[in-house]
């Protein structure tokens, strides 16, 4: 009997080896493969911040106002930087003061307000200047149900149904690319106007 458990104490550390790499054999093989890096997750459109009632201004350098937006709600997306605003109305001058004002229902606007997409009663006015010449250039108003204004380069581009007062003068168009710098307006489909004799121009 001492010579079996002699033996027995001899080879048990093998044993226990032996039991031990199966062991350690099962365990790899019922360990589930790791997939591939998980993918990122998809940028969503969802606001990061609100604002209510509310009324921000922008000032150039040597701190004269550039740009007052004013609104009823607002909700910033940072997956693409733009401003959502209800009740929106800007106040925005060039770097010679002169004045354009935009309201609509609703905005879509870049960080600074210099790109405007207005939605629903939308109405542009550029106020009423004297040029460089001396000449009074009437106000210029633009009404539709969608306008894309630029404020800095003084454009307005709408591809749906436009109407433009200038002064007493009338134009209605199926769309329009207007640039005021260059003084070049672009109307397109059916394009109806009135022109009043004596009108400022």
């Amino acid at each position: 009997m001492r010579t079996l458990w002699d033996r027995l104490a001899l080879y048990l550390p093998v044993l226990l080896m032996g039991v031990l790499a199966m062991a350690t054999y099962w365990l790899v093989r019922s360990t589930p493969e790791r997939s591939g890096p998980e993918p990122t997750a998809a940028a969503v459109h969802e606001p990061d911040y609100f604002m209510r009632k509310f009324a921000v201004k922008t000032y150039t350098a040597n701190g004269q106002l550039k740009s007052d937006v004013r609104g009823g709600e607002a909700r910033h997306f940072p997956d693409t930087d733009t401003l959502e605003i209800d009740q929106v109305r800007i106040r925005s001058f060039n770097e010679q003061g002169r004045l354009t004002t935009a309201t609509a229902n609703k905005a879509i606007t870049n960080g600074d307000a210099s790109e405007v997409q207005l939605i629903g009663n939308a109405q542009v006015i550029r106020a009423a200047v004297t040029d460089d010449q001396g000449q009074a250039q009437p106000s210029l108003t633009f009404n539709g149900e969608f306008l894309h204004a630029f404020m800095n380069t003084e454009q307005v581009k709408s591809h749906k149904p436009v109407e433009l007062t200038r002064g007493k003068d009338r134009f209605t168009a199926d769309s329009m690319d207007f640039d005021n710098l260059e003084r070049v307006m672009l109307l397109r489909g059916r394009v109806r106007g009135k022109l009043v004799p004596g009108n400022t121009h």
